[in-house]
């Protein structure tokens, strides 16, 4: 194993982002809002997310030195397991770090949102 990182995010906080559509693309890929808004609890589903793309950076264990929180998306399956998309600056990231898979796991209960990372 090359990394494990671990992060929650309080669902009340991507409430107040949601508000304000206008600072999603900072946090946000294009596909990854179109998957939030299509959801029924959209700020928990961001939560989720967020915590995701933390989680990385805390398994790589260079925090966000490099990429900003937009470059790291989050894909799911057509079952509704979550991913890593590896983009080129996300892929830079991993390589340097010598780590060949990326796995996610998210998960969400009363008011919070927390997401695991295991590279290999």
């Amino acid at each position: 194993m090359k990394g494990l990182g671990c992060d929650v995010c309080g669902v009340s906080r991507m409430e107040e982002l949601l508000a304000h559509e206008q600072h999603l693309s900072r946090v946000f890929t294009g596909a990854e809002q179109q998957y939030i808004f299509a959801r029924v609890r959209a700020a928990e589903t961001a939560a989720g997310l967020f915590a995701a793309k933390e989680a990385l950076v805390k398994a790589l264990g260079t925090g966000f030195q490099g990429l900003f929180v937009s470059d790291i998306e989050i894909g799911h399956t057509d079952a509704g397991a979550p991913y890593y998309v590896m983009n080129e600056k996300t892929l830079v990231a991993l390589a340097h770090a010598g780590v060949q898979s990326a796995f996610l796991s998210i998960s969400h209960d009363a008011g919070v949102a927390m997401a695991v990372a295991v590279l290999e």
